[in-house]
């Protein structure tokens, strides 16, 4: 794995970070004490269904979210070593776009459409290196044409109308890597794109991450892709990280009902008749959280106990670099083994 030794501190450290959306009749958490550690070099992958917090949490961790209506907590924050809490915003603000990204997944609303691609990403250079004019469209040229697109010294003249869908997703890829990042954040970075741009998208994350060292937190719903580049997953679910693995341990033997759930309703090419699993009920709304599982309404295995108390994330016995937060962890990891 690329990235720096071991002895450096990881790209992103976050402690209990809570996310909460107020209004005048009640307040809704929608982020409840996450913690997460991703190493330099690492592809780690926050996976989980639409409305678990996942898109949140990466705007928080940029620090896009402080706007009327919001309330947002940690009580760590590490950047590449740097304490993202105790330095002053401007310099904060500096740090996005440089030392970590975010990568959106509309790629043409994400885009000015009023400027050209090589404006665009020269932008960053004049901006956080004070390069003239044609020094940063040089830059773009090069940037262009290390996220694979053909013909880089005209496309950079073009403007995002003029690109397809895969390209428009390489020009916020090749923006995200331009100074490179300790830190790249992307966000279902393949929504919308046919599965062939999908995976040539996949390869290129990869491929910059190993050349350049960069720390990539994938976000996505997606269990096909998080089995294609993950080194470590983290799966959410009602606001909470419920458990942590490696991408190989997890897809073979999950600890946690809800990721069990996940992985049983992903059809079986060796059986394509059988019928498909479902997991009964809904996500709970963030406001309607009780004080137990959130997760037990829809468990098969939950009884009084899941219901009463939340269980912590906790490290799985036995098993190194392994957390999950269910009562019932033992039997989901024997069941597997049976």
């Amino acid at each position: 794995m690329a990235g720096s030794p071991e002895t450096a501190p990881p790209a992103l450290e976050l402690r209990d970070l809570t996310v909460t959306f107020t209004g005048a009749a009640h307040e809704s958490p929608a982020v409840r004490g996450v913690d997460l550690v991703i190493r330099r070099g690492e592809t780690f992958v926050l996976l989980g269904e639409s409305g678990s917090g996942k898109s949140v949490t990466a705007r928080a961790v940029m620090g896009l979210l402080d706007q009327p209506g919001v309330r947002v907590g940690m009580t760590s924050a590490l950047l590449g070593g740097r304490d993202l809490l105790a330095m002053p915003e401007r310099e904060r603000r500096l740090l996005r776009g440089s030392a970590m990204t975010l990568v959106f997944q509309d790629a043409l609303s994400a885009l000015n459409p009023v400027l050209s691609v090589g404006d665009q990403i020269g932008e960053l250079f004049r901006v956080h290196r004070g390069l003239s004019r044609g020094a940063a469209r040089a830059e773009a040229v090069r940037l262009l044409e290390l996220v694979g697109i053909p013909a880089a010294a005209e496309r950079v003249r073009a403007y995002p109308h003029q690109l397809s869908g895969g390209m428009r997703q390489r020009i916020l890829i090749a923006m995200a890597v331009a100074l490179e990042p300790d830190l790249l954040i992307a966000d279902e970075p393949t929504t919308a794109l046919d599965v062939t741009v999908q995976a040539q998208v996949l390869r290129l994350l990869d491929r910059l991450r190993r050349e350049l060292g960069t720390a990539v937190l994938l976000i996505t719903h997606d269990l096909g892709v998080a089995a294609e580049i993950a080194d470590r997953v983290a799966v959410m679910y009602a606001g909470r990280i419920v458990e942590t693995a490696p991408v190989e341990e997890l897809y073979d033997r999950p600890a946690h009902p809800y990721t069990e759930a996940l992985l049983s309703a992903i059809p079986d090419l060796e059986r394509p008749a059988a019928d498909l699993r479902s997991i009964p009920g809904a996500p709970p709304a963030p406001g309607a959280v009780g004080a137990g599982c959130a997760f037990a309404p829809r468990c098969p295995r939950a009884t009084a106990l899941c219901a009463e108390l939340r269980p912590e994330l906790g490290e799985v016995p036995g098993m190194p670099g392994r957390t999950v937060a269910c009562h019932h962890a033992k039997e989901a990891l024997d069941a597997v083994r049976d």
